[in-house]
Parts: structure tokens; C-alpha cells; sequence
């Protein structure tokens, strides 16, 4: 299996902490989810995308104010309308692993939100599947 490119950076900010002064798991997630929408959209080439599957979240560290977070996906499988991929953060500061996820799996959709069949087997790095409508 190839490695997990990390090609996301976000900073902690004050608005992204929880109670305890350490980032707050949710806004971690959200900007998984957002990357792996994005990641998922290049891939399947296809602005109709929608999350069907977040598998166990597995928090192992934790982020301050003022850390830097990579967040990174790889593709692990093709179905005929969906990708599954794998999501890692890390704390560029401390160097540490914060979550891993093992699976997320999104689903391409047609106009009426119907599961669309893509016809990809591996995952490009290229903008060649770029989605170029706009509705």
C-alpha cells in the first residue's frame, strides 16, 4: 500500500479548543471530513459526493493553541460508485500522531442523489478528473 500523502495544514486557533485548552476533537474531524470530501471529489471526478461511512476514530495525542496540524488521506479501495480512504493527523510541533481514521467512504451521486457509478480502479494525482460544472 502507498503511503499517506500529507498535503493539508491547518493551525490550531482559539475557536478550535475545548473546555480542557486542547483541541476540540469535533473541529479535528470537521476538517477531515471537508479534506476527504475534497480528496474524494478529485478522485471520483464528481461534485456529487456525500460521507456514507466514518469508522472508529482513534484520538492517540492531542494539539495547544498555536499547533500546527497535517491531516493526510490515501485510497485504499474503489467501489463502483463509492472510495474508501484512510485519514491521519499529526502535530507538525510535537510530532506526533493525533487521530487516525480507517476507513471513510463517500459516494458518488447523479443530479436526482442516486448512487453514480465512476468507473476509477486507482486514485489519481493529477487534476485530470476535476469536476469542471457548475449547477
Amino acid at each position: 500500500m502507498s503511503e499517506i500523502e500529507f498535503t493539508t495544514r491547518k493551525w490550531v486557533r482559539p475557536e478550535d479548543l475545548n473546555a480542557n485548552g486542547t483541541l476540540f476533537g469535533g473541529s479535528l474531524l470537521r476538517w477531515i471530513d471537508e479534506e476527504a470530501t475534497i480528496y474524494a471529489i478529485l478522485q471520483l471526478g464528481n461534485r456529487r459526493v456525500v460521507t456514507k461511512i466514518i469508522s472508529e476514530i482513534n484520538f492517540v495525542a492531542s494539539a495547544i493553541e498555536g499547533d500546527l496540524i497535517e491531516i493526510g488521506l490515501i485510497a485504499t479501495k474503489f467501489g463502483t460508485t463509492s472510495i474508501t480512504m484512510r485519514a491521519e493527523a499529526r502535530n507538525m510541533v510535537s510530532r506526533k500522531n493525533i487521530l487516525t481514521v480507517d476507513h471513510i467512504v463517500f459516494v458518488g451521486l447523479d443530479a436526482e442523489g442516486r448512487p453514480l457509478p465512476h468507473g476509477y480502479t486507482t486514485a489519481t494525482h493529477d487534476r485530470d478528473r476535476m469536476p469542471i460544472e457548475h449547477s
